[in-house]
């Protein structure tokens, strides 16, 4: 009786990703563009801060609606219905993205208009989450006494995020932006995980989909970049290796530290689990994002023209994005496994050792750079720990 009551638990805790949940990534694929596109159009280093900050709030949202799918029934009527309408609110959250800090000028009074949508929003879309888990947790207490603690940081954020949008903008919406995010983002690590539940192979496969959305958002910005300027093989052969470096980021991720992470997750005790989930896959796997997504940028600005150096924080977001989301692997390793990879270490310190060159040799040159130490991670590892990289893809089969 014992060994069937906890096969059955196993059976209701482990779930697969639907394709509600899937249809729901689809916004956040426009929000990654819309956030690339924001930095594109100032990509100063203030530009930058607000690009991932707007990047930071958005990507909690999501992740509320990932806790949402891996504890309930994402294809049950209420979870649906909520899940349905928080994407479209955050669809208009994602068009108000530009506007955000209220840097737009082009209409009259469009600044705060922008701002006070992108507040509102926002601020609609965690209500809804918090109303959902109320609801959950009805038939699962320990679900709803978590989500209890949790509420008062998450609307304290988002809420502010909304009285900033009456601010001037400058410092004084930043600063509170910076509170805000402050707040919502640290509330977990305060509140704890206790009462939350975790199945491990639909969590692993969320965020491992969020990571090819955001390779994808790239890709499309590679695209847009050089859409009208095949016009010489030195721009499509800096195309194709624009292609192999972001091949290369899928690579790393996906051939042996997706399956790595997510066999360690599901190995890990219930009291374990929760906390590894959170911050491995909720806070590290934001770092890697970030990452790819000024890469995006970084990528994206350098075909403006292929023959020129880049910008100070052009070359940053080209080598630096690479190199932050070089640091999020080691940050995922370190909390999955409490080891460092010394040899993506090395590559990430490469990466920021060439950033001054990056705004004195040609934009083609730097890409070439990028995608040679890349391709020579990818090279080595995959030599190097080929056994052991063999054992564990056959034991995932």
């Amino acid at each position: 009786m014992g060994s069937s009551d906890g096969a059955e638990q196993e059976v209701e805790t482990e779930r697969e990703v639907t394709p509600l949940e899937l249809f729901f990534d689809l916004v956040f694929v426009f929000a990654l563009t819309q956030v690339t596109a924001l930095m594109a159009a100032d990509p100063s280093w203030l530009g930058l801060l607000r690009g991932i900050a707007v990047l930071t709030v958005l990507w909690w949202a999501w992740v509320g609606y990932v806790w949402i799918g891996t504890t309930t029934d994402a294809e049950e009527a209420a979870p649906r219905i909520t899940m349905l309408v928080a994407m479209g609110t955050m669809f208009l959250t994602a068009l108000a993205v530009p506007g955000a800090f209220g840097q737009l000028s082009s209409v009259a009074g469009g600044e705060r208009d922008q701002a006070l949508l992108f507040g509102v929003t926002y601020l609609a879309v965690r209500v809804m989450h918090v109303l959902l888990f109320v609801v959950i947790g009805r038939d699962k207490p320990g679900v709803g006494d978590a989500a209890r603690r949790l509420a008062p940081g998450l609307l304290t954020g988002a809420g502010l995020i909304l009285v900033a949008a009456f601010l001037p903008p400058g410092w004084p919406r930043g600063l509170l932006w910076l509170v805000a995010i402050v707040i919502d983002v640290g509330s977990p690590l305060v509140t704890g995980t206790r009462g939350w539940k975790v199945s491990p192979g639909h969590f692993a496969e969320r965020h491992g989909l969020v990571v090819i959305i955001a390779l994808g958002e790239s890709i499309v910005a590679l695209g847009v970049g050089v859409a009208d300027e095949l016009y010489s093989v030195r721009i499509i052969v800096s195309v194709l290796v624009g292609f192999t470096a972001l091949a290369c980021l899928w690579w790393l991720y996906f051939d042996v530290v997706a399956i790595a992470a997510e066999e360690r997750l599901s190995s890990a005790p219930q009291e374990e689990q929760t906390a590894l989930a959170r911050d491995s896959y909720n806070y590290v796997h934001l770092v890697m994002v970030a990452g790819i997504v000024l890469l995006a940028l970084g990528m994206k600005k350098s075909f403006d023209d292929i023959d020129a150096p880049l910008k100070v924080t052009v070359s940053f977001a080209l080598y630096g994005g690479t190199a932050i989301y070089l640091v999020g692997h080691l940050l995922f390793r370190l909390r999955n496994l409490g080891t460092w990879n010394v040899q993506r270490a090395v590559c990430a310190v490469l990466l920021l050792v060439l950033l001054p060159v990056g705004t004195v040799a040609p934009a083609w040159v730097s890409l070439v750079l990028l995608m040679s130490v890349l391709l020579g991670l990818v090279t080595y590892e995959t030599l190097h720990f080929r056994e052991s990289r063999h054992r564990l893809r056959e034991r995932a089969r």
